[in-house]
């Protein structure tokens, strides 16, 4: 069983799952998480992790993944949190920014990305990105 945990992509993971058939025996179930409350209440984030490193960070993306695993029946998440823009950038995140966290069977990994273009096609990205490195983390 898959869950998702996502932020700056708002469910387009889970809705790219679920438009498979038969997705019901696989997914299990996806967490919006868009605020940084939201991370905390439903994820278990810790607080303190955010305001340390931001939103937008390897940690939290780790933490996610890790909540999603936890707050569900799924033994793999995917998680993601990033800056789709247009505004929300800084020299050290740009827009475009996007850290992935994955769990599969207990392993938790985390990477970055960088993406170009506008909102929707940073957005369009991840998901891909996010669907593509999970398959690939898979036994």
């Amino acid at each position: 069983m898959m869950a998702t945990a996502e932020s700056c992509t708002g469910g387009m993971i889970a809705a790219a799952c679920t438009d498979l058939g038969g997705s019901s025996l696989w997914f299990e179930r996806g967490f919006v998480t868009y605020s940084n409350e939201a991370k905390q209440e439903l994820l278990g984030v810790d607080p303190e992790l955010i305001t340390r490193h931001g939103a937008v960070s390897e940690v939290v993306a780790r933490a996610m993944a890790f909540g999603a695993v936890r707050h569900s029946r799924a033994r793999v998440a995917v998680a993601v949190t990033g800056i789709a823009g247009p505004t929300g950038g800084n020299p050290q995140k740009p827009v475009g920014t996007v850290w992935f966290g994955f769990q599969v069977d207990g392993h938790l990994s985390s990477e970055t990305r960088l993406f170009d273009g506008d909102r929707a096609a940073i957005r369009a990205a991840a998901v891909q990105h996010a669907l593509e490195r999970v398959l690939g983390l898979l036994p």
